[in-house]
């Protein structure tokens, strides 16, 4: 029962947990302003959390550098499963720039599933939003429709 009511809660507000991998903070910044008044995503249920053990959704920015790699697969071990991993930028899809440099290890789904995309140097806040959003109804997804009444 008590089970049940925690995973119901999950599911009606996910949050948000921001992981810079080497970014040049373009997209961290982009992220952290769609939590200030002009775009308000908490209005939407979402809200960003300081700690991966209370996340539902890790956003991660930047390309994944020699120096970060273990650091993002120690704190995404630390977040509960179900969790839904999201790439914000150009940077964890492909390297981007920063591509076949010695000290980089993207694309970010060679260590971890990725479920969500949002493409963009930087993205602009709108797509961010959306990204958020397929993000929420895939958690909604891997924990179960069942519970959404």
């Amino acid at each position: 029962m008590f089970n049940k009511l925690i995973e119901k809660s999950r599911v009606k507000s996910p949050w948000v947990f921001h992981l810079n991998t080497g970014s040049c903070n373009g997209c961290d910044i982009e992220l952290v302003a769609l939590f200030g008044p002009s775009y308000d995503v908490e209005r939407l249920g979402v809200k960003l959390t300081g700690t991966p053990r209370h996340a539902d959704i890790v956003v991660i920015t930047g390309p994944v550098t020699s120096q970060s790699k273990d650091r993002m697969l120690r704190v995404l071990s630390q977040v509960p499963d179900p969790k839904v991993i999201v790439a914000l930028g150009s940077c964890p899809a492909s390297g981007n720039v920063f591509k076949d440099s010695y000290s980089i290890e993207a694309p970010l789904d060679k260590w971890v599933p990725v479920d969500v995309y949002v493409a963009g140097c930087s993205p602009k806040p709108e797509a961010i939003i959306d990204g958020i959003l397929k993000a929420v109804e895939i958690f909604k997804n891997k924990v179960g429709g069942s519970l959404i009444e």
